[in-house]
């Protein structure tokens, strides 16, 4: 299998080339219409063939004789619990949930609510929804009520699944309260809360709403799967908008299942019986994507982790995960390992683990730094794959595709060639297509293939007006970067990562690209500081590793003398400042957009999504006390 020619294929002729692949999942119904345009300019693909995604996921995996393989290994560091949950197990407890609920009233069409921390209930509520043809809407558990609350009135669940805390390291986070008040102040109130009670800590029960988990569904008729359209929603995922506002993204089911099985067999180069990790959370696409949809469909066993990569009960836990379940390939974003990095700068954890089951490891949600790079490939001794997608595409965009014979090599600070059926372009302000190497803006020629979202829950104007009206007959990505000769294709960060140092347009992912090379630093994030001369100045906020005792001056003039030799004077990057850590997402992104308010003396909102709302002040006062705002 060839990449070109793949790729050729499905660039001039994607209808035939995404009805190929849509042979490989078990259709109700097979599609007669595989590509379909709307009035609006979106699209849709088999929006007439029927099927069933949990079927495929669990039911399909059984009748091919996988019932006694594991499907999910839960592993609790937390709660010092583990569980192997076969396809036969998992079926039961699926089916009898969906049942449940359809005692309740949800049937096809109807939302439901999922808040809940990485426990093995939580895919088997997804997989329940889907069973029943309904739509779920998975929140990211800790979230603060108001939040949940917005994402209440706009999905108008039948019911909300919960439970009654969740973990982070020693922290027990109480979830039921959250949900009282959500629901408290939700215009739209769902008919029942069903709680699944954690021995660690238990929640007070309303019995006027409440449910109890385990007791609702235990006299409950196991349910059958129902058949739906291929166009019919899947979920509905919550990203940030720009204006504020969360942005329901939707998934359908046909194009979903189609992309997910190729991608977990042709990208991810898995093949049923392998043992996957996503290192991350269902509350977020990766763990919709490949931890339950993607992994379970291609017959694989997931891990399903509650905890951390550090402290659970060291930076050696992720290796301890690799060699107890004989992990094959596993993905997270860069961050997990700087965080291990920091604790344990040689690796030396690693060398108490077999790891020698361990194919490649996939990195992607945020830029992968040489240094970084270097040090995981060093101590795995395997390749390190960045690559590259969002939210709204729910599977990769660019990356090698490690199923084929001979897959693209690695390039550092690439995210690698576009997948087929991604016609990755770079545009300039106008819409004109830039040459080979010059940066621009990160957009895709419509259509884009099976499983990208091409919607928004009860707003599909703002789809369009988001992602499709910038660039006529393109989607814009958001992401600036740019092409080199090859076709590799390099993400210099976010269109707004820029910043206007004396009219020069300069990446703030570049700098900290030579920042992090640093041996003594462990992380960094590069900021535009306004300049009364200059328009804008770059500040680097640097996290140093564990052990680290440089003196602050010199890692400075050190840090400037990096970057003036690499990227050159015109950066005029002479400010650097230690800080003991920087305010991230719960999924481990640096909140860039907030520092630079910061470094602009704006106002800005606290963001929904921090880890730790006390990071925020940390850093403002230390960039007050050096004269930067």
């Amino acid at each position: 299998m060839g990449y070109t020619e793949e790729y050729r294929h499905a660039l001039e002729n994607p209808e035939s080339y995404w009805a190929e692949q849509a042979k490989a999942i078990s259709w109700y119904k097979d599609p007669q219409t595989i590509l379909q345009e709307t009035e609006q300019g979106t699209f849709c693909w088999y929006p007439d063939g029927e099927l069933n995604s949990c079927y495929l996921a669990v039911d399909k995996q059984v009748e091919e004789g996988r019932g006694e393989q594991v499907a999910l290994y839960y592993d609790s560091p937390s709660t010092q619990t583990k569980e192997a949950i076969t396809y036969n197990d998992l079926q039961q407890r699926v089916s009898r949930f969906a049942g449940a609920m359809k005692g309740l009233g949800v049937e096809k069409g109807d939302r439901v609510v999922i808040y809940m921390p990485m426990i093995p209930e939580a895919a088997v509520a997804m997989l329940a929804c889907a069973r029943l043809g309904a739509i779920h809407s998975v929140v990211f558990g800790g979230f603060a009520a108001n939040e949940l609350a917005i994402r209440i009135d706009d999905a108008t669940p039948k019911l909300i699944l919960t439970a009654s805390c969740g973990i982070e390291f020693d922290k027990k986070i109480a979830y039921k309260p959250l949900v009282d008040k959500a629901v408290e102040l939700a215009a739209h109130k769902p008919s029942h809360t069903v709680v699944c009670q954690r021995s660690v800590l238990t929640a007070e029960m309303n019995p006027a709403r409440d449910l109890d988990w385990h007791e609702f569904q235990k006299d409950a008729e196991p349910a059958d799967c129902v058949a739906v359209k291929g166009s019919d929603p899947l979920y509905v995922l919550y990203t940030s908008g720009t204006t504020g506002q969360p942005k329901g993204i939707v998934r359908d089911n046909g194009g979903h299942a189609v992309a997910l099985r190729y991608a977990f067999n042709n990208v991810y180069g898995m093949k049923a019986g392998d043992v996957w990790w996503g290192a991350s959370d269902i509350g977020w696409v990766v763990g919709h994507s490949f931890i339950v949809y993607g992994p379970l469909m291609g017959g694989g066993s997931a891990i399903f982790y509650e905890g951390k990569p550090i402290r659970s009960p060291d930076a050696g836990a992720f290796w301890r995960v690799i060699e107890e379940y004989k992990v094959n390939s596993m993905f997270c974003a860069p961050t997990a390992y700087r965080a291990i990095r920091k604790e344990d700068p040689t690796g030396a954890l690693s060398k108490d683990y077999d790891l020698s089951s361990l194919r490649w490891v996939f990195v992607a949600g945020e830029k992968l730094d040489s240094s970084t790079f270097h040090w995981l490939n060093e101590l795995l001794q395997v390749p390190v794959i960045d690559h590259w997608w969002q939210t709204e595409t729910g599977w990769p965009m660019t990356s090698p595709m490690m199923g084929w014979d001979n897959p693209s090599e690695a390039r550092l600070g690439s995210t690698n060639k576009p997948i087929p059926g991604y016609d990755i372009r770079v545009l300039d302000g106008d819409g004109g297509e830039m040459e080979a190497n010059e940066t621009g803006n990160i957009c895709v020629k419509l259509p884009l293939p099976p499983g990208v979202a091409w919607s928004i829950w009860n707003q599909p104007q703002r789809y369009i007006d988001s992602y499709l009206e910038a660039f006529p007959g393109y989607y814009h990505t958001g992401d600036g970067g740019f092409k080199d000769d090859d076709g590799y294709i390099y993400i210099t960060g976010r269109t707004d990562d820029v910043i206007n140092v004396s009219g020069h347009r300069l990446s703030t992912g570049e700098m900290e690209e030579v920042v992090s090379a640093h041996p003594a630093v462990a992380e960094c994030a590069v900021i535009g500081a306004n300049d009364s001369l200059k328009g804008q100045v770059p500040v680097g906020l640097i996290v140093l590793k564990a052990g680290e005792d440089i003196d602050e001056v010199q890692l400075e003039k050190e840090l400037v003398e990096r970057v003036r030799g690499e990227v050159g004077a015109l950066a005029c990057f002479r400010k650097a400042v230690v800080v003991e850590r920087l305010p991230k997402t719960r999924s481990g992104k640096i909140l860039r957009a907030i520092l630079r308010k910061i470094a602009a003396n704006e106002t800005y909102k606290m963001p929904s999504t921090i880890d730790d709302e006390t990071i925020l002040p940390e850093i403002e006062d230390i960039l007050k006390e050096r004269g930067l705002v």
